[in-house]
């Protein structure tokens, strides 16, 4: 008889600040688009969709399909959540060739 196992669910373990920067530096040395959103997504379920869809004012349906894997939100829907999660999102310079 095979093991019994569960998914994974990592919006389960993300609950300290530095656990939520982390995953999130990962995510967006990824430079992947989709990759950024899905995980902005997985910390949105961590920190809970109700609140963060009443700091942003957006509706927790519209975020739920703009955070997903396949979501396209806008740049401001993006800057929104960003900020409703305590981060701020800049500038850094990187090194030529990188």
């Amino acid at each position: 008889m095979p093991p019994k196992t569960s998914r994974f669910d990592a919006a389960a373990v993300l609950d300290t600040p530095e656990a939520i920067e982390a995953f999130l530096e990962d995510a967006f040395e990824s430079g992947d688009p989709s990759f950024i959103t899905h995980a902005l997504g997985i910390v949105a379920r961590a920190k809970g969709m109700s609140q963060l869809a009443e700091e942003t004012g957006l509706s927790r349906q519209a975020l739920y399909k703009a955070l997903s894997a396949e979501g396209r939100p806008e740049f401001s829907t993006v800057l929104k959540v960003a900020g409703a999660l305590g981060f701020r999102l800049h500038p850094e310079r990187v090194a030529e060739g990188a």
